[in-house]
C-alpha cells in the first residue's frame, strides 16, 4: 500500500479510550498520506506499506499534536505593572474596577496595527509550537469595537498563515465593557448582537462566539442575548463561566449546546449536570488559577462523576495567565487540581479537540484524522506531566509541513 511517510519503531499514545486510558500501543507504526493518518497501530498488524519517506523513531513516544483550546494570544502591551499591584495585595477584581485589567489591554490593542499585533503574538505562538502544539484557539476581546475586534480576528488568521499551525478563532466581544459605554452595558450588548456578530460572521472571521459571564463583566441575561445572536448566524458558543463567582453561566451555556465552559472554579452541581447533559466540555485553566492565587478549586470529582470531558489550556493572556507552556499547564493541573497523568495528556489532545468542535479531525491517532503529531524523547508518558521547565519534544509534524 502506498503512503507518503512512515513513522516506525515508535510507542504510541493514540488517546483512543479503552482499557488503557492513553490508548498505548507498543512497537507502533503510523502511516500518513496527503496530510492524513492512513494507519496507526501495531507494526505487526500493519499492511505492507511502500513509503516515500520513513522515519525511525528509535523507541520514542508519539502523541497527537497538542491542542491549546483557550488562548488570548493576540493583544497589545502587557500588564506587568498589575502583577506588581497584585503582589502588593490588590485583587484581580479591584484592579479591573479601577480601570485596569482587560480595559488596560484594550487601550494598547486599539493603538496597535494589525501587523504590530501579529509580530507581538508570534513569539508567544512560537513558544506553543515549540512544545508540540499543532492547533491553537485564539480569541478576540481586547478591541471591544467593531473595527478593533475585526482587526484582532484578522491578526489571528494571519498567524495561521505565518506558521505551520491550525488556528481556530473565537469572537469574544462580550469580554469587558469599553469606557465609552460606561453605564450603558445593554447598549454595548446591542452593538455586539446587531453589528459585531453580523459583520464577523459575514467575513467568516470567527469559528465560535464566547463571553465573560461575571459580576465584573456581563450578566446571564446579557450573555443570553449574545448567544441568541450567535445562533442566528450559525456560530457555536462557549463561555468564560464561574471563574470568580457562581453566576450560573455554565447552565446557560449548556442550554445553547455550548462547545465548552471555561475556568469553572465556582461551578455548582446544577451546572455540572447541565454540562453533562449537553455534552459541553469543561476547560480548566490552571495557569489563571495559579497566577491570580485563587483558592477555590474547580469541582473535579463532580465533573468526573457525571462524565463531563475535561480539557486543559494555557489561557495565555497578559493579565491573569501569561503562560505559553502546555507542559507546565499539565503539571499545574496535576499538582493544583489533582488530575491524573492520562487526564492531563487527554486534556491537551482528545478533550481539547472536543472543546473546539474538532474531534472528528484531530486529538487522537486514528485513520482519517489529520496527521498532526508530536514525537517525544521520554521513557514514560508521566514525564510529560512530571517535569517543570523541561521540553522533551523531539519533532513535530503538522500535516507533513
Amino acid at each position: 500500500m502506498r503512503c507518503d511517510r512512515l513513522w516506525r519503531n515508535a510507542r504510541l499514545m493514540t488517546m483512543i479510550p479503552g482499557a488503557d486510558p492513553l490508548g498505548v500501543v507498543e512497537d507502533g507504526l503510523i502511516a500518513g498520506k496527503s496530510g492524513a493518518i492512513l494507519y496507526a497501530g501495531k507494526a505487526a498488524d500493519a499492511p505492507d506499506f511502500d513509503a516515500e519517506d520513513t522515519i525511525d523513531c528509535q523507541g520514542r513516544w508519539i502523541t497527537p499534536g497538542l491542542i491549546d483550546c483557550h488562548t488570548h494570544l493576540v493583544h497589545g502591551g502587557d500588564r506587568a505593572d498589575e502583577f506588581q499591584r497584585r503582589l502588593d495585595g490588590a485583587s484581580y477584581e479591584e484592579i479591573a474596577r479601577a480601570g485596569g485589567g482587560i480595559v488596560s489591554t484594550m487601550r494598547a490593542t486599539r493603538e496597535a496595527s494589525r501587523g504590530v499585533l501579529v509580530e507581538a503574538a508570534l513569539p508567544r505562538l512560537d513558544a506553543l509550537i515549540g512544545e508540540g502544539v499543532t492547533t491553537v484557539e485564539i480569541k478576540s476581546g481586547y478591541g471591544l469595537s467593531v473595527i478593533d475586534e475585526v482587526k484582532m480576528l484578522q491578526a489571528a488568521r494571519d498567524l495561521g498563515r505565518r506558521r505551520p499551525v491550525s488556528v481556530a478563532t473565537t469572537f469574544l466581544g462580550a469580554h469587558a465593557l469599553p469606557p465609552e459605554f460606561t453605564g450603558r452595558s445593554d447598549d454595548y450588548i446591542s452593538l455586539i448582537c446587531d453589528a459585531m456578530i453580523p459583520a464577523i460572521a459575514e467575513a467568516g472571521l470567527a469559528d465560535a462566539v464566547d463571553g465573560f459571564c461575571e459580576t465584573i463583566a456581563f450578566s446571564p441575561l446579557q450573555i443570553r442575548r449574545v448567544f441568541e445572536a450567535a445562533k442566528r448566524h450559525g456560530l457555536p458558543v462557549k463561555l468564560h463561566a464561574e471563574q470568580l463567582s457562581n453566576q450560573h453561566g455554565a447552565a446557560l451555556a449548556a442550554e445553547f449546546g455550548a462547545l465548552s465552559c471555561d475556568h469553572l472554579e465556582y461551578l455548582d452541581e446544577n451546572g455540572v449536570n447541565a454540562m453533562a447533559e449537553a455534552g459541553t466540555v469543561a476547560v480548566l485553566l490552571p495557569g489563571a488559577f495559579y497566577f491570580t492565587r485563587e483558592t477555590k478549586l474547580p469541582p473535579i470529582e463532580a465533573l468526573r462523576r457525571r462524565g463531563v470531558p475535561i480539557a486543559l489550556a494555557t489561557d495565555c493572556n497578559p493579565g491573569s495567565s501569561p503562560l505559553t507552556s502546555p507542559l507546565l499547564a499539565m503539571n499545574m493541573a496535576a499538582t493544583l487540581f489533582r488530575l491524573t497523568v492520562p487526564e492531563c495528556i487527554a486534556g491537551f489532545t482528545r478533550e481539547a479537540a472536543r472543546a473546539l468542535g474538532q474531534a472528528a479531525r484531530i486529538g487522537t491517532l486514528e485513520p482519517g484524522k489529520f496527521c498532526d503529531l508530536a514525537v517525544w524523547s521520554i521513557e514514560h508518558p508521566a514525564e510529560l506531566v512530571y517535569r517543570m521547565g523541561f521540553n522533551p519534544l523531539h519533532a513535530r509534524t503538522w500535516r507533513f509541513s
